[in-house]
Parts: C-alpha cells; sequence; structure tokens
C-alpha cells in the first residue's frame, strides 16, 4: 500500500498516485468516492491509470481537483461586507463539505480498524456533534448577525456579536478534543490512506476552522463593538 503522503511538485498531478492526492489534499477523497476510485487499497495506481481503466476525461478532474485548492487571502479590515463574503464562501461553505466526508471517513476508520490500539474511538460521534453545531452557529450567522452589518449595523448587535464569542469558545474546546482524539491529526505508523486522508482532512478542519475564529473575532467584529468587548472576548487561542 502506497504511505507517501505528500506531492511531488515536479510530478504533473496526473502521475501520482491517488493515495498521495488523497492525503496531501483533502477533499479529493469524496471526488475519488464519488468517482469509484480506490485511493486506498488501490492507491497506488496513479491518476492517470485510474482514469484511463474507467474511461475519466483527465481534464476535467484535474480541474475538479483543482477546485479543492483554498484561497487564504482575506479582504482588508475596513471592509467588512467583503470579508463576510470571504467567510461565507472559504470557510461556511468549506465547513459544510468537510465535516460529511470526515464523518464518514472516521466511521470506516473506526469500524475497519476497530482492534488497533490507537484507533480513535468515538472520533465519528464527536465530528458529527462538532458538525451540528456549526450548521447551528454558521446560520444564526448567515440568518441574523451578518444581514444585520451589512445593513449598516443597530447597536445592539454588539449582543448577537457577543453569544458568537461564546460559541466560538465552545468550537475551541471542540477542537481540543479532536486534536486529543486522533494524536494532533497523526496517524500511526502503517496506516491506510483512508487513515491518513482523514487525519490530513482533519488537520485542514482544524486550521480552517481556527483562521476562521480569527477573521471573525479579530478583524471583523471589532469593527462594531466597544474596544473593552472585543479585548474580553476574543476566543481565538490557537487550539
Amino acid at each position: 500500500m502506497d504511505t507517501v503522503d505528500t506531492l511531488a511538485p515536479d510530478t504533473p498531478l496526473a502521475d501520482q498516485s491517488l493515495g498521495q492526492i488523497a492525503v496531501a489534499l483533502p477533499g479529493a477523497t469524496a471526488l475519488f468516492r464519488r468517482l469509484k476510485l480506490d485511493f486506498c487499497c488501490g492507491g497506488q495506481v496513479s491518476l492517470r491509470a485510474a482514469a484511463e481503466a474507467r474511461g475519466l476525461d483527465l481534464p476535467a478532474l484535474l480541474a475538479e481537483l483543482a477546485k479543492l485548492e483554498r484561497d487564504d487571502t482575506a479582504p482588508a479590515e475596513s471592509q467588512p461586507g467583503a470579508l463576510i463574503d470571504h467567510i461565507l464562501q472559504r470557510y461556511h461553505q468549506v465547513h459544510r463539505e468537510q465535516l460529511p466526508e470526515l464523518i464518514r471517513m472516521a466511521r470506516r476508520v473506526q469500524a475497519v480498524h476497530r482492534d488497533h490500539p490507537q484507533v480513535p474511538v468515538g472520533l465519528a460521534e464527536h465530528l458529527e456533534t462538532m458538525e451540528a453545531e456549526l450548521l447551528e452557529h454558521m446560520a444564526k450567522e448567515e440568518t441574523v448577525l451578518f444581514p444585520m452589518i451589512k445593513a449598516g449595523p443597530p447597536p445592539f448587535v454588539v449582543h448577537p456579536i457577543g453569544v458568537m464569542r461564546n460559541e466560538h469558545l465552545q468550537h475551541g474546546e471542540a477542537l481540543e478534543r479532536l486534536m486529543a482524539l486522533t494524536q494532533d491529526a497523526t496517524p500511526p505508523d502503517g496506516a491506510c490512506n483512508t487513515w491518513r486522508a482523514l487525519y490530513a482532512g482533519i488537520a485542514q478542519l482544524s486550521d480552517d476552522l481556527i483562521q476562521h475564529i480569527h477573521l471573525e473575532n479579530n478583524l471583523l467584529f471589532p469593527q462594531f463593538e466597544p474596544a473593552s468587548a472585543a479585548a474580553a472576548g476574543c476566543g481565538c487561542s490557537g487550539h
């Protein structure tokens, strides 16, 4: 089984193995699963060969993978509307894509490797809880807080911002639990490609959620609340 977990910069993506791509490019597993490309036990096969064997359009497949590359360039702090749009596209949309696939892989790893001493018992259930909490949190921002800010925030916008800051603290605690369950997203020696792709995806989820919270707590929210409230409720400790 392929155990390389990084892409080779001098090798075209088409000539790299499914296993390499699955681990190094979180989100690729969902695409491979939809197209019935075996990145786990058959992960040593190149993307080009796998596409040819299944009669898939390689350029279209490469274009789909290119969409998984993330743009982390945030708009200027003085543009709250643009910053909100960036948060919605780069983080809210991505979290909604990340979590179902991570839950699916976690269930598989827990089932297939249930006798392994380092199997992350309870991981799928924890990710399901995180998903439910994040979906509820993001819905509040999308239907209440963000439209309020874009329309010209009233004085009482500080209250919903305070609620969001408190929920960010809870998300940070959930991330700490996630890292404890996965040994800081470090797969054991000899882990299969699914296990390694799962932990790579969890590492990206952690990085994304921390950056998401940072942009809101430290760039967006302080523009609409007293300095004392912003300093007291940061909540982003870089879990």
